[in-house]
């Protein structure tokens, strides 16, 4: 059997799954149908699996599965290996999630296929979103903002091609306006940005001044312990459900200076990475890599002492799955920090310039390149000092492009572009 008819009948044997379940009474996710986004988008990519059958009910769907779960390891693998070496980008590269859906044998040797985006430099899972870019090329997305709704969502490519379908959405984001202060609320759908769904990603939330934002990610960081917050949560959940989040992280702190005289001129900022530890960007360092599921309640959280002796759990009860832990999830090691590549002065144009490589084409005050700040007594070469670690720029209206690498996460790189996009009194 050629392998283009085995991954014709993984399609069909994917499409004749989701039939059953709809039949059956499960909810349907449309999430990237409309006018947001693309049919490629994560929930209906990646949606749970139907749950099996009792004892003594053995539908097709179990006999379909089982007679391509009897298939030998080897064949197995040699086919899986062929899909993930064949298709490369996206819209193609939605068959080696197909594979992954078949049952559990496949599942098992697809995560092993399947390299982290860091090894092999390809956005295929929705754990990629929270994996570090590779080191020597970065991941180019666009982002396409919506002034009627204010939202903004991240897409994978160049620039958005003439055909809609073929854009691969991988984050979308809400503002959501409040009295004193505006937030931000980061989803893996254009549709669905409740704080109890499985899409859920993690938030975005300014002071008032805007001169400081705080990133939290709806999952603790990898390797990481947590600084408790004292303040109880004033949002609990009433859903008990292994899905939800277990609450938000702080990942993150991204610091816009002030300034006084308001005198024109690019913003400076600083991003403070706490689950990243500076040490990563030397020869032979690693940045913290998960490989489970995105929603993943399965570990508990190692959460440091309080000032009294006192050792809280983080309970991953009904009550606490929406906590806000606003204290920094921290490492061991000293933070990463990153700070804007100063631009220099035009003479004829008689503006502030700098190099995107021609993937910037407006000038506009929310352009900007991140550089790594480090300590000089890491020895990190100057070329690694001067390497862009994230540009973001427009490139027409309501469009712009994010160019990420290495150690940064595309949900990292969305939500620190995100804060270009608040007002700023202070700053401007």
């Amino acid at each position: 059997m050629s392998l283009k008819s085995i991954v014709g009948q993984l399609k069909e044997m994917r499409d004749g799954i989701g039939s059953m379940s709809r039949r059956a009474g499960a909810s349907d996710v449309r999430a990237g149908h409309g006018r947001a986004g693309s049919r490629h988008s994560w929930p209906g990519l990646w949606a749970e699996q139907p749950r099996r059958h009792g004892q003594g009910q053995e539908g097709p769907q179990q006999q379909h599965q089982g007679r391509w779960a009897n298939l030998p390891p080897e064949l197995l693998l040699d086919v899986i290996q062929r899909v993930e070496a064949s298709e490369a980008t996206w819209p193609a590269r939605r068959q080696v999630v197909s594979c992954s859906h078949v049952c559990r044998s496949w599942r098992e040797i697809t995560k092993e296929v399947v390299k982290t985006l860091e090894e092999c430099g390809r956005i295929t899972f929705p754990i990629s979103l929270k994996q570090p870019g590779p080191r020597e090329q970065p991941v180019q997305c666009f982002v396409k903002r919506d002034r009627a709704t204010s939202t903004y969502l991240l897409f994978l490519g160049l620039s958005p091609s003439l055909n809609v379908e073929n854009d691969k959405l991988l984050l979308a984001a809400r503002k959501v306006r409040r009295a004193t202060r505006t937030s931000f609320v980061i989803s893996l759908a254009s549709n669905d940005f409740s704080h109890s769904s499985s899409t859920y990603v993690g938030k975005l939330k300014p002071n008032f001044l805007g001169t400081k934002f705080t990133i939290f990610d709806s999952q603790p960081p990898c390797d990481a312990v947590l600084l408790p917050n004292n303040k109880p949560s004033k949002r609990q959940s009433k859903q008990v459900s292994p899905r939800l989040p277990l609450g938000n992280y702080n990942v993150a702190t991204v610091t816009y200076e002030l300034t006084v005289l308001r005198n024109r001129g690019p913003r400076r900022m600083q991003c403070t990475l706490h689950s990243i530890p500076a040490q990563c960007i030397q020869e032979g360092g690693k940045a913290p890599t998960p490989t489970g599921t995105i929603h993943s309640v399965d570990e508990p959280v190692p959460v440091l002492p309080s000032a009294k002796g006192k050792e809280p759990a983080v309970e991953f009860s009904s009550t606490s799955l929406s906590a806000d832990l606003s204290g920094p999830a921290c490492t061991s090691e000293a933070p990463l920090v990153l700070k804007n590549k100063a631009p220099r002065w035009h003479e004829q144009l008689q503006c502030w310039c700098l190099n995107f490589r021609g993937r910037v084409t407006v000038a506009s005050v929310k352009n900007f390149q991140l550089v790594a700040s480090v300590d000089p007594s890491l020895n990190v070469p100057a070329v690694e000092q001067e390497k862009v670690i994230l540009q973001f720029g427009k490139i027409g209206k309501d469009i712009f492009t994010m160019d990420y690498r290495y150690p940064l996460s595309a949900f990292q790189a969305f939500a620190i572009c995100l804060t270009s996009f608040d007002t700023k009194p202070a700053c401007e």
